[in-house]
């Protein structure tokens, strides 16, 4: 007796068609399951033998149970195979309706009760149900919503109990799909309860940050602390462009494997902040381990990396930053198998000016000897400055603009600003390869894109020699430049576009 269910497994954040196939013959009790399967999948036998003998359902003891899990050079982990199993073994049993089974791609976790947990990947594993040109997708019920928003024409039944599942595919019961509006949904899940407006004073800081989303540049924030480096940064993706479906399904797959998209919540369409601690390794910041998971990189796509006190970091940890934003992805390689994950995030980082956090502050007497800050400074890596082409200055906020009733612009309207300028540079860029906004140039597309005048020039030079701006500082100048002449919408660089982003290095100056 020889039955076949469809099942899918998860390679990064996409997934791939499993059968699950059901050998049954008469002979001392066995219970095997083979196609690489790990702990968690092996431990299954026991949970399939106890659901099915809970739910009511005659389980016959003395067989041999052989499960396969195809294709059989792939490793198999985790437990959403224990349903399909369990569907299985009841359909070489003859207890379901083998023909039914063949139209559905079924998974789900299941309790010694019979009822039905739910999983991770779901979302990723509908658009595969979806591009199988499957009848239906049978899931756990709390990934009922997240797996409709990728389905498309393929049919969602939520279950909660095994005999559920019986029942529907034997065709006592009759479950309606579950329907979703897809564009209602993401326009629900698109509003974020946090506004650029709420922060008091800092009107260069927030420029600064505008100029930052426009161009798609990385930035670093320097002050004391306790002023509003953290809360200007939790901010900072409500004045990103609005993140497209796709790039919302996209995100949401990330989360969902990675098991962190909350119960019942379909789609994440706020573009993501993730702000890890200082003491976190290599592998939790750009994925990997034993079983590869994605990291605060990959669960940062299309949106925001908040790193607080930079230099904290560990020395390895931030040079792994390096490739994923240069490449804007995350490639994890095994002896069996590789992996990608996308990575295209916007970096936010902050730090104090110094040691004990008060040099430069008018109100604090800053207690740090001159090598000392250019210790502390010289924690973070020429190679990884270069890759974060605005430096700004944060100092404390007084108690006048704290009190002051003046509210400043709300971020839908920075937002505005921000979109009409990415459009310009999206237009620019139409014919460059892998180029999106400015922040992507390369040293031929300066070239080309940001010439200046001898005025400018001049002012350049007199940076260069007088300010301390490093030569390397040069090409980021450059660049934000370019950004800033966007916004008001000129075709040439100016001087007073140059002074402004000049002012955005002053980690390139020298301390004085």
């Amino acid at each position: 007796m020889i039955s076949k269910v469809y099942s899918a497994a998860l390679m990064g954040i996409d997934a791939y068609l499993v059968e699950v196939e059901t050998h049954l013959e008469k002979g001392m009790p066995y219970f095997g399951i083979v196609g690489l399967p790990d702990n968690a999948v092996k431990e299954s036998r026991e949970r399939v033998a106890a659901a099915i003998k809970n739910s009511g359902i005659y389980f016959v003891a003395q067989q041999r149970i052989t499960i396969n899990l195809a294709p059989a050079d792939i490793k198999k982990e985790g437990s959403s195979y224990d349903l399909p199993i369990a569907i299985g073994i009841l359909t070489a049993q003859g207890k379901i309706d083998a023909q039914a089974v063949e139209d559905y791609l079924i998974l789900g976790e299941l309790a010694l009760d019979g009822s039905i947990r739910p999983i991770h990947g779901s979302l990723s594993i509908a658009i595969k149900a979806r591009e199988g040109h499957f009848k239906g997708l049978i899931v756990p019920q709390e990934n009922a919503r997240e797996a409709a928003m990728g389905s498309g024409s393929v049919k969602v039944y939520p279950m909660g109990h095994l005999l559920d599942v019986v029942n529907f595919l034997n065709g006592n019961a009759d479950f309606d799909p579950l329907v979703v509006d897809v564009q209602r949904i993401f326009s629900e899940e698109s509003q974020s309860p946090l506004d650029l407006r709420d922060v008091k004073g800092q009107e260069h800081v927030k420029r600064a940050m505008e100029v930052a989303a426009a161009g798609g540049h990385n930035i670093i924030m320097i002050g004391p602390p306790g002023s509003g480096k953290t809360m200007l940064a939790r901010r900072f993706p409500t004045i990103l462009p609005l993140m497209s479906l796709e790039e919302a399904i996209e995100t949401t797959k990330i989360h969902s494997v990675a098991g962190l998209l909350p119960p019942d919540h379909g789609l994440i369409g706020v573009r993501p902040f993730r702000s890890p601690h200082h003491t976190i390794s290599d592998v939790a910041l750009v994925g990997g381990g034993r079983f590869p998971r994605p990291g605060e990189v990959s669960l940062a796509h299309h949106g925001v990396l908040f790193l607080d006190e930079l230099p904290e970091f560990k020395k390895n940890v931030l040079e792994v930053l390096r490739q994923p934003m240069e490449d804007g992805k995350v490639s994890i390689a095994r002896a069996a198998f590789s992996l990608t994950y996308p990575a295209k995030f916007m970096l936010v980082a902050a730090m104090n000016p110094c040691p004990c956090g008060y040099y430069g502050d008018p109100t604090h007497s800053c207690t740090c000897t001159l090598p000392q800050i250019q210790k502390y400074r010289s924690r973070i890596s020429g190679p990884l400055l270069d890759r974060i082409d605005l430096h700004v200055e944060v100092p404390a906020v007084n108690f006048k603009q704290l009190t002051s009733e003046r509210s400043g612009e709300p971020s839908a309207v920075v937002r505005e600003r921000v979109q009409r300028a990415r459009e310009v540079q999206l237009k620019r860029f139409v014919n460059e390869k892998n180029i999106y906004c400015n922040a992507h140039m390369e040293s031929n597309q300066i070239r080309k894109y940001c010439k200046i005048d001898e005025q400018g020039k001049e002012l350049m030079s007199n940076a260069i020699k007088n300010v301390g701006l490093s030569a390397r500082a040069y090409d980021r100048v450059l660049k934000v430049a370019r950004t800033i002449a966007d916004l008001e919408e000129s075709e040439q660089i100016l001087a007073h576009h140059l002074s402004e982003a000049i002012q955005y290095r002053s980690l390139d100056r020298e301390i004085p």
